[in-house]
């Protein structure tokens, strides 16, 4: 499902007192008698950073998806997009990391069960029944373009079995990017400015060794494309200097040199915009 072990091994993602308040009522303190409550400006839909966090905690903390799912357990059924549609779920994020601890909790407190998680468990019957009845699923990645087969690989010993079967299927795995050359890598790399706001600045990376060795992939991103504020988002070669992000294989994200500037096209459904990498890169 961003640099992964950036915001994995950060120290604490505990929620303020005003995302849990936000969440629902808030106090009244100066127009209303004491104790009053007011609805708050987006109840009952529940504010974006607290689904963002408990997505964040799913992937590794026990303890602090407690702290959210208690209070709100409705929440278990929320997602989070990370980026150009990536979207995650708390058990999704739970399942990609082998964290079979929170999986468990997340589904009693009424999760939707999933094809992940069933691979996660080591659940052989249910797993071929669904690949049986929905012939092509395996292909079918999970958030960050996590392949299904990485999911039994993360399962460990409890998915052995469900690992041997994905692997007989010959397709449970991404397909391999194509190879990235250093001098495509040098062409592309650097900054791009979409427009004169900074938030509109956009960083291309080929440091990517947060994903050097990492069981999530068994081939790894080439690229990752930051926009700035965001989360990075990993970019896989299909070939031509074309990409596409993780967790998002419909859209685009191309690179071409157009006389003496470097342009990035990307392309989301009927959304296009370009950008020129910035000479100082």
């Amino acid at each position: 499902m961003f640099t992964r072990r950036r915001f994995l091994h950060s120290a604490s993602f505990a929620l303020s007192a005003n995302a849990f308040a936000s969440s629902g009522f808030q106090r009244n303190e100066t127009d209303a008698p004491q104790n009053a409550e007011v609805l708050a400006e987006r109840y009952p839909a529940y504010p974006p950073d607290l689904i963002e966090n408990l997505v964040r905690v799913s992937h590794f903390s026990l303890d602090k998806v407690k702290e959210v799912v208690e209070p709100h357990p409705q929440l278990v059924k929320a997602s989070w997009d990370w980026g150009f549609g990536d979207w995650e779920t708390p058990l999704g994020a739970a399942c990609h990391m082998g964290r079979r601890n929170i999986a468990e909790y997340l589904l009693s407190k009424g999760a939707t069960p999933s094809l992940f998680s069933a691979v996660l468990f080591g659940d052989l019957s249910v797993v071929k029944q669904i690949v049986d009845r929905q012939p092509g699923v395996q292909r079918v990645a999970g958030p960050h373009s996590i392949s299904l087969l990485a999911h039994a690989r993360l399962g460990g010993k409890n998915a052995e079995d469900v690992y041997a079967y994905l692997h007989s299927l010959g397709d449970a795995e991404m397909l391999n990017p194509t190879p990235l050359a250093d001098k495509e890598k040098n062409i592309i790399c650097g900054s791009y400015q979409v427009s004169v706001d900074a938030s509109h600045r956009i960083e291309v990376s080929a440091d990517m060794h947060a994903y050097a060795n990492s069981p999530m992939y068994a081939y790894p991103p080439q690229l990752s494309w930051k926009r700035a504020g965001t989360m990075e988002r990993p970019l896989f070669h299909q070939g031509a200097m074309k990409f596409y992000p993780a967790g998002a294989p419909s859209i685009q994200v191309r690179f071409e040199q157009r006389a003496q500037e470097v342009v990035m096209t990307v392309i989301d459904g009927g959304n296009v915009f370009e950008a020129s990498r910035s000479a100082a890169t």
